[in-house]
């Protein structure tokens, strides 16, 4: 098996022999370079597995390379060397496509991180997450995830409560070089405030009443992985501050340690609020908001996505009757076109809690029209109510069925499970997930 190729493009000959010195030594062979079209005729007479471009270059500069390697299809990754602390040259080739970017003066250990996370592109493979569906709506989303996933720019994931957004997450990790580490899901509206610090960052033993031993954080347990930063709106400023200094510097200090660590993450976020608007009220740190939203990937809500809901609806019912143990149920026609005529302000999460209700309640294995329950048929859907909030709706009126049903037939759970339609594996799934003693 031949050695991986590499093409370095520098003006300065001390930086090519450092270069091609430290990925020999990685087993990557070399090709250097001194301007951009000679760059461009060796990438196009050669198959190259990483490029290592200056900026500054005597016929243009880096970033002219990166747009030529994207617009010519070129699937290898690309990394810029840029001027040390010249972040808004760093966000533009991140932009543009390049896989990341490091500074100068080169540091060799930053280097060789970056090109073994290079290497490992090759090996990315699709993952176990899926996003389902055939709508024009979803087929962009899934080319605009497999683009992402071969950089490590940060990433902000927009779109309704309920869409998906942490599978779309989990599905450009996977697709990533990052994919073979730790995928790191948070949600940050769940954390109380004071404990955020050491949430994130971790602390020593002693550091406060209560540290009766060191504890990593959050950035510690997805190093070399992809740390995901759900609902990041919720944070507040005093954490948006910290959290910039570690995006920025890629180095934290746990509560109670003088020093500080490196850290080597891919920071992907997320939110269903309008974090532009945060930013004009004052709620949201601008240099934040810029550093997280390099690239920004929209979850389109199922409201968007013609047909899909009935695909969804399928696979939801195929995975509920193998939880339940029973036939899998089918939709009426009347059923479905009730489904489709429905905005879904909850999006798939809402279609998911309505499936489960109408599975528990349906007479034998047909859902029909009267156990598709959805809020206001008619009326137009409030895009702010809290989905959790529908799903605690269901489950009491669900629970309050039961219940029913239950005392009807004196607790006997067999003639319960009878009158509602339900085998008596089902009946007792829907108990203990209803908690109903």
């Amino acid at each position: 098996m031949t050695n991986p190729l590499a093409l370095v493009v520098d003006d300065e000959p001390d930086i090519c022999e450092l270069l091609a010195i430290t990925l020999e030594r990685m087993n990557i062979e070399t090709e250097t370079c001194g301007n951009i079209a000679t760059a461009k005729d060796r990438l196009s007479s050669r198959d190259y597995h990483l490029c290592l471009t200056d900026m500054r270059l005597p016929d243009g500069d880096g970033l002219e390379l990166v747009e030529w390697i994207q617009d010519q299809g070129l699937r290898l990754p690309v990394a810029v060397i840029t001027a040390h602390g010249n972040v808004e040259t760093a966000v533009r080739a991140l932009k543009l496509g390049a896989f990341d970017f490091i500074s100068k003066p080169v540091d060799l250990q930053d280097l060789r991180k970056l090109v073994e996370s290079a290497m490992r592109l090759s090996t990315a493979s699709e993952g176990e997450a899926r996003l389902l569906g055939e709508s024009a709506a979803i087929n962009d989303v899934r080319r605009m995830i497999a683009k992402v996933a071969r950089s490590q720019a940060p990433v902000h994931i927009s779109g309704e409560s309920g869409t998906g957004k942490e599978l779309v997450a989990r599905m450009i990790h996977e697709q990533g070089s990052r994919h073979d580490q730790a995928f790191v899901p948070v949600n940050c509206g769940a954390i109380p405030s004071e404990l955020m610090e050491s949430e994130f960052f971790g602390h020593k033993k002693g550091s406060f009443t209560g540290a009766v031993s060191d504890k990593p954080g959050l950035f510690q347990t997805a190093e070399g992985g992809t740390l995901f930063l759900d609902e990041i709106g919720d944070l507040p400023l005093a954490m948006q501050v910290k959290l910039l200094r570690v995006i920025q510097e890629k180095a934290m200090r746990p509560i109670g340690q003088p020093d500080e660590i490196p850290v080597d993450v891919r920071i992907l976020s997320a939110t269903h609020k309008d974090l532009s608007a945060l930013v004009k009220a004052g709620q949201f740190r601008e240099d934040l908001y810029y550093r997280i939203n390099v690239i920004e990937l929209n979850v389109p809500p199922l409201r968007d996505r013609d047909d899909d809901v009935f695909l969804l609806s399928e696979t939801i019912l195929l995975r509920l009757a193998a939880v339940m143990q029973i036939p899998v149920p089918i939709l009426d026609k009347v059923a479905r076109a009730k489904l489709a005529a429905y905005h879904f302000p909850g999006n798939v999460r809402e279609l998911e809690n309505v499936l489960e209700r109408a599975v528990t309640l349906c007479e034998n294995t047909t859902i029909q029209d009267a156990d598709i329950q959805l809020r206001g048929d008619t009326e137009e859907p409030d895009q702010t109510v809290a989905t959790t909030g529908l799903g605690d709706a269901l489950h009491d009126v669900e629970r309050a069925a039961i219940m029913k049903a239950l005392e009807e037939t004196r607790f006997n759970k067999t003639a319960a499970a009878k009158k509602l339609g339900l085998s008596l594996r089902a009946l007792r799934y829907r108990i203990q997930k209803l908690n109903i003693d």
